[in-house]
């Protein structure tokens, strides 16, 4: 399903991609405390993942999401995601 077809009200979650810093691992990385002039410790990368949609703005065609793996969320374009799928929320028992 395209991303502007999602039913509002509905859990869903997308494959996505965007260009942040990261890792020797490819893994996100932040660094708040930078001061000016001060390297950041990543290197800017194609970023890709499965992101739970969190807010659609269809006027400007973007998407606010958390991704699942690094928790972070990310603001990308709707040419940006692909793969949109219904969410199962499962409650993990202890």
């Amino acid at each position: 399903m395209e991303i502007q077809d999602i039913p509002a009200g509905e859990s869903w979650a997308c494959r996505f991609r965007t260009t942040v810093f990261v890792d020797a691992n490819g893994e996100p990385i932040d660094s708040p405390n930078l001061q000016i002039g001060q390297a950041h410790p990543g290197q800017p990368q194609i970023y890709e993942g499965i992101g739970v949609i969190q807010v659609r703005d269809q006027t400007n065609e973007r998407v606010q999401l958390q991704d699942t793996k690094s928790l972070r969320q990310y603001t990308v374009s709707y040419a940006d995601v692909w793969d949109c799928d219904t969410i199962e929320w499962v409650e993990e028992t202890a």
